[in-house]
């Protein structure tokens, strides 16, 4: 296999292979956000109470949890490429049983096995990427994964709410089969295989650890501010999951061989992309769900009102794809990434404070701004953390990534929810009012900004030999100043 720095890449590849999988990770992005809009018209048409039908998303989500870890073994077993294509095949299957499903039961399972094809297609489609593109070329290649986790959570609810309103709810899952099949014909054409390499047999006590202490913390997370479980009952799984954790840590300490390689995280750029970009994450998962609350619940948007306002963050992060490398060439990822986490919560602080007052295009312009600069913080994170990951175990850092990223995104989902509901318990209130989204966006604002602590601790240089920045040396003392 080619080194992943050789110069000898073709440009077209190196346009090509990000934009299949771009693609692909689009398509599980949206998947992932639009079902919530359809909720009710699925749970009337299945005559199923709605708190009942969100076993679909739960559903989804554990199962994502549970088979993200296995990612990087079955692509080492199997060939990254193998498994990418197939994992494409299993989502577009799951989506077309979910479009035919006349039973929550039948609802649920289908989710559960899109959920095993999406917890294979990001980290895979991702480690495809890395092992295709030279390093010199990575930030521009990482720039357009960027868009699908951003694009995704913005054209979700619009696109649910437009489905639902003209058409059959079943064709929210129904409209991923031609973008899966023609994503499976790309990777098939266009993407040269990787074979895969000598594993261990797999760690199943890990796995089961590790698998048992996530669903239990993404279920919490899930429920957290909802009302549906006892607080105490949440409070439970959340420490259950902690504990298991903590046992798997324990567990794969000095071990080799484990389903997760915790070894990684002893490399400080991987380190610090994961610790800190768990952190800013968090933030962006309460983000998609307090905004558009905000605008409809607080504001009285209407769905498609609210959906066109927040579809700017969206241009934003095109304009972003294009300026990325230059602006990472020229500043490095230490201060970008510093900077982006500090602006990035003055820009939550400014969500907080809009009003029904403000001015739409003043919304707007504000959103696209926000949605420049975050997802210029999103290319920093996903480059920088494999920029010193061997090649040997990039397969294993690209799960690792992976479950930290889906950990962080429903943490920040259910920190978002119980900051709306304590606000709303401190002021007594029987409804959700403007004010109660200025606290909670303050509070996110105050989490974002804290990444910024993990962000300092990375040296200068770190990541130069992806970005392409170098700092200039110091000229030399003059003589007559030296004597």
């Amino acid at each position: 296999m080619p080194p992943t720095d050789s110069a000898a890449a073709p440009r077209s590849g190196i346009r090509v292979v990000p934009l299949i999988i771009a693609s692909a990770l689009f398509m599980e992005n949206l998947d992932s956000t639009i079902i919530a809009t359809a909720l009710p018209q699925i749970a009337g048409a299945l005559h199923e109470d709605p708190l009942h039908l969100s076993l679909a998303i739960t559903a989804y989500l554990l199962s994502l949890a549970v088979f993200i870890p296995l990612s990087g073994w079955i692509a080492d077993r199997y060939g990254a490429k193998r498994v990418f294509r197939y994992a494409i095949l299993l989502f577009t299957l799951g989506s077309a049983l979910c479009g035919l499903s006349h039973s929550v039961a039948g609802l649920v399972i289908a989710r559960v096995i899109q959920g095993l094809g999406g917890a294979m297609m990001v980290p895979v489609g991702r480690l495809v990427l890395l092992r295709k593109t030279p390093k010199s070329e990575l930030v521009a290649a990482m720039s357009w994964l960027t868009i699908p986790a951003l694009l995704g959570p913005v054209l979700g609810p619009p696109l649910g709410g437009f489905i639902v309103t003209y058409a059959s709810w079943r064709w929210i899952f129904f409209v991923n089969l031609p973008i899966g099949l023609v994503g499976f014909w790309l990777v098939t054409r266009y993407i040269d295989d990787i074979p895969g390499a000598a594993t261990g047999p797999l760690d199943w006590r890990g796995w089961l650890l590790l698998g048992s202490g996530l669903a239990l913390l993404v279920s919490g997370f899930e429920q957290l501010g909802k009302q549906v479980l006892d607080n105490g009952a949440v409070a439970a799984m959340l420490l259950a999951g902690a504990a298991l954790l903590a046992a798997y840590v324990a567990y794969a300490r000095g071990r080799r061989g484990t389903i997760l390689d915790l070894g990684l995280l002893k490399i400080p750029t991987f380190r610090v992309s994961v610790g800190g970009g768990t952190v800013y994450r968090a933030g962006i998962g309460a983000y998609t769900l307090l905004m558009p609350l905000m605008l409809q619940l607080g504001f009285g948007f209407s769905a498609a009102a609210s959906g066109a306002t927040t579809f700017v963050s969206a241009v934003g992060a095109l304009v972003m794809k294009a300026t990325a490398p230059r602006v990472v060439r020229r500043f490095g990822f230490r201060p970008l990434l510093i900077g982006n986490a500090l602006l990035s919560a003055v820009f939550l602080v400014g969500c907080g404070l809009f009003g029904e007052a403000t001015p739409r295009g003043l919304i707007m312009a504000w959103l696209l701004a926000y949605g420049f600069f975050r997802s210029l913080e999103f290319t920093c994170l996903n480059t920088l953390g494999f920029a010193d990951v061997p090649e040997a175990r990039m397969s294993q850092a690209t799960s690792v990534s992976s479950t930290a990223q889906q950990l962080a995104l429903s943490l920040g989902v259910g920190v978002g929810s119980q900051l709306l509901n304590s606000s709303l318990a401190l002021r007594a209130g029987t409804a959700l009012e403007a004010i109660d989204f200025r606290y909670a966006f303050l509070a996110v604002a105050l989490l974002t900004a804290s990444a910024a602590l993990g962000f300092r601790r990375l040296a200068a240089d770190a990541g130069n030999n992806v970005s392409g920045h170098a700092r200039v040396a110091a000229e030399p003392e003059p003589a007559e100043q030296r004597n």
